[in-house]
């Protein structure tokens, strides 16, 4: 089994970076920034009122900003997508890694399609692929795909620090464990032991982040930079709780100032990253992926103190573990210098697996173009925005059970969305166009455009092998209470 590398790896980075020569000069660094259930509207340049972002919001006027920008409904699925440029339905990792073990309740109508808990050594990831074209790959923060058979240094990161098989911190704040009903380790961010009372966890990723790009050296290097804000628990610095709390109005969207905070510190460590690549002389060179692994988390975290929901993802639908909008469309934002216009806005939709491809392309790497038929180079929209992909549809599966859901899939062809439950085999027919917040169900009247999406979306399920939810024999439905 192996270990975690250690933070004084780094001490032997210089012995790496000397092969890599002036051949890679010109070969662009990449920065790869993941938020955890982060909503589509949780920024201020998609509109955000209580929460502020002039980092991010800064990014996205030096480059291109999606507005229709997909991931998976939950973590491990996008992550898996992620690394890999395959469909987590392809990949049968369709549910957070613990979920994937657990099971669920016994009493539901389906049992859910399985899932794997980890993310197999026969899939090539990115890091891989840009390790073995001579990068410095490093992950910062959230793994979440694997126990430690399967972190990420078994996976061509170079460094490891933070990554490990839990989905989030017990706390927020040094030495980030805590008793849990996994016992008084439940969940630990290893390399990371040696801290002081007080210490906030995106600060401290975001210097082991600043100390990788300084290990790099002339190296190419690939960071990737897995926040665990904000999800739950909902922490943040007293400060700046406080400045959110004297800003808070009832008419506003958000309402929950501990989760504006987390947000900003979020948005801190973008400007604190973002500064550090222009202090080096490196951002020109550098790409800057900023996106979220699923919508926002729009249920109640008694941690923040507030009983009012994490974030509101209005107008669109429901949130996390969702198939509706306001589960699966996130924010995107990319600069490449010298490829993106500034200020640009694309409304093409793409999906998590496209940055797999495009990253890939922007490093050079021919070995993984043919890796995985789920996703495709963006190269084309971050040139010119107002370009349109030669793609049909855009799939997603959800085979579980969840807060906001049953056992579902999805498929969105042009401004057409349809979705499929699989309890009752129940469709819902929805036009983004007219309709963003899925209001109006069309499918009783429109049964032909349902019926056809609804057997495009059964070819591809076929296609990628996905895994289906089973009849449970356990079921018994809850007797019905007499009306009086």
């Amino acid at each position: 089994m192996k270990r975690l590398l250690s933070i004084s790896l780094f001490a032997l980075l210089g012995l790496v970076t000397c092969w890599a020569g002036a051949a890679n000069v010109s070969k662009p660094n990449i920065v790869l920034i993941l938020a955890d259930d982060l909503g589509w509207k949780d920024l201020g340049c998609y509109g955000a009122d209580l929460i502020e972002t002039p980092h991010i919001d800064r990014l996205a006027q030096q480059g291109v900003r999606f507005t229709d920008a997909y991931a998976m409904p939950v973590c491990s699925p996008t992550r898996g997508a992620l690394m890999t440029g395959r469909h987590a339905a392809r990949l049968h990792i369709t549910i957070w890694a613990e979920g994937a073990i657990e099971g669920g309740p016994k009493f539901r109508k389906l049992l859910p399609g399985e899932s794997l808990p980890q993310l197999p050594h026969t899939e090539t990831t990115i890091a891989k692929h840009l390790h073995d074209a001579g990068y410095l790959t490093a992950l910062v923060g959230k793994w979440h795909l694997g126990d430690s058979d399967y972190y990420p240094e078994t996976h061509g990161f170079d460094v490891n620090i933070g990554g490990t098989h839990w989905g989030a911190p017990q706390t927020f704040f040094w030495p980030y464990s805590g008793s849990g009903r996994h016992g008084p380790q439940f969940r630990f961010v290893p390399h990371l032991e040696f801290g002081k009372p007080g210490e906030y966890l995106p600060d401290r990723l975001t210097d082991e982040a600043l100390r990788v790009i300084d290990r790099a050296g002339k190296q190419p290097f690939f960071l990737y930079f897995a926040h665990h804000s904000p999800h739950t628990p909902i922490e943040a610095k007293p400060a700046d709780v406080e400045r959110f709390k004297a800003k808070l109005q009832p008419n506003l969207n958000h309402q929950n100032p501990v989760y504006a905070a987390m947000v900003k510190s979020l948005d801190d460590s973008v400007g604190r990253v973002l500064a550090h690549l222009k202090k080096r002389g490196i951002e020109q060179n550098t790409i800057v992926v900023f996106v979220s692994d699923n919508g926002g988390y729009n249920g109640i975290d008694k941690t923040s103190g507030y009983t009012c929901p994490v974030t509101n993802n209005a107008p669109l639908r429901s949130g996390k573990g969702s198939l509706y909008e306001g589960g699966i469309r996130v924010p995107l934002v990319v600069r490449w210098p010298g490829i993106t216009p500034p200020a640009a806005v694309c409304g093409e939709p793409v999906l998590i697996t496209d940055l797999f491809h495009t990253l890939a392309s922007a490093a050079g790497v021919a070995s993984a173009a043919t890796a995985s038929p789920d996703g495709t180079d963006l190269s084309l929209l971050l040139k010119n925005p107002a370009a349109k992909l030669d793609r049909e549809a855009l799939f997603f599966h959800y085979p579980h059970y969840y807060s906001t859901t049953t056992p579902v899939g999805a498929v969105r062809a042009g401004d057409w969305k349809l979705l499929e439950y699989f309890e009752d085999n129940r469709a819902e027919l929805y036009n983004l166009k007219d309709d963003l917040g899925e209001k109006t169900d069309l499918a009783k009247q429109m049964p032909d455009k349902a019926a056809a999406l609804c057997q495009q979306l059964h070819a591809w399920r076929e296609s990628v092998g996905a895994a289906m939810p089973t009849p449970n024999p356990a079921y018994r439905p809850k007797p019905q209470k007499l009306k009086k």
